[in-house]
C-alpha cells in the first residue's frame, strides 16, 4: 500500500491531472452515468501518470476526497476520504482545483441537476467567455429531478463574470467567498415556471439577500423592476 511519503514527490502537474480525472468522474456519476473507477485508474496510468502505481494513484485520489471535504465540496462516494494529507499535497489539490482546467463538451451541457449545474458552471468561471452565451428560450422541466429546469452552465458562468463580484442588485461586494470565488446566486428575473427563458437577457448575478427580496419581499414587483434600469442586457419577456 502506498503511503503519504512514498507520494509526496508528485508534481503539481501530476495533481492537476488527478483532479481533472476526478472532476470528470465526479460530473459523470452526479448526472447518473456509470463510472469504473480502476479503468479510469489505468487510463490515467497509461497517460498522465504513467509510472505511478495503481494504489498510488487510489490514495491520491482519496486524498482529493479529504481536500473536498473540508471545503464543503460534494465527492465521490467510492473514494473514502484519507486521514492524512500532507499540508504541501492539500495545498496543491486546493490550487488545482481552483484552476482553470481543459473544458470538455459535457462541461457546456444544459443539465437540470442543480449539483451539477454548479460544478459545470464554476469550471466554466475560471475561463474567459468571450461570446455571450444563447442560454435556453423554453427550458424543459423534468420530473426525475423534482420538476427542476434544464439549465444552460455557460449562462451561470457568464452572467457572474459580468458581475464582477458585485451583487447586480445592491451594487455591494459578495458577501463570502466559495472555493476561492465571490458568492452570487444567479436569478432568472422572469421565472422559469413563469415560462421565462434561461438566457444572460433574463438573469442577474444577486447576493442571497437581494435574491430572497425577489422572491418574498413586499416590493419584489418594484425591485425586480429596478434591476432593468441597473443591468442594460436585460430584457422584458
Amino acid at each position: 500500500m502506498d503511503t503519504e511519503k512514498s507520494n509526496s514527490d508528485w508534481t503539481d502537474i501530476e495533481i492537476q491531472a488527478a483532479v481533472d480525472a476526478y472532476l470528470s468522474m465526479l460530473s459523470r456519476e452526479q448526472s447518473g452515468q456509470k463510472v469504473v473507477k480502476t479503468e479510469e485508474n489505468r487510463i490515467l496510468r497509461e497517460g498522465a501518470l504513467a509510472g505511478r502505481t495503481k494504489g498510488s494513484v487510489e490514495f491520491r485520489m482519496q486524498n482529493i476526497s479529504t481536500v473536498l471535504e473540508e471545503l464543503g465540496r460534494a465527492r465521490i462516494a467510492g473514494y473514502k476520504p484519507a486521514k492524512n494529507v500532507g499540508a504541501n499535497v492539500a495545498r496543491s489539490i486546493r490550487e488545482a482545483l481552483n484552476a482553470p482546467s481543459t473544458l470538455t463538451p459535457e462541461d457546456f451541457a444544459p443539465t437540470a441537476d442543480e449539483a451539477t449545474l454548479e460544478q459545470r458552471s464554476a469550471k466554466l468561471e475560471k475561463q474567459p467567455i468571450k461570446e455571450v452565451p444563447k442560454g435556453i428560450e423554453r427550458p424543459e422541466q423534468t420530473q426525475s429531478s423534482g420538476k427542476s429546469f434544464v439549465r444552460d452552465p455557460g449562462v451561470r458562468a457568464w452572467v457572474r463574470q459580468q458581475a464582477n463580484g458585485r451583487c447586480e442588485g445592491c451594487g455591494e461586494p459578495a458577501p463570502f467567498e466559495k472555493d476561492g470565488r465571490p458568492f452570487l446566486e444567479v436569478h432568472h428575473v422572469k421565472h422559469l415556471a413563469q415560462d421565462g427563458s434561461d438566457r444572460p437577457s433574463n438573469a442577474v448575478a444577486l447576493c442571497p439577500n437581494c435574491h430572497r427580496r425577489c422572491h418574498h419581499s413586499g416590493d419584489r414587483d418594484e425591485f425586480t423592476a429596478s434591476l432593468f434600469q441597473k443591468v442594460e442586457r436585460l430584457k422584458f419577456e
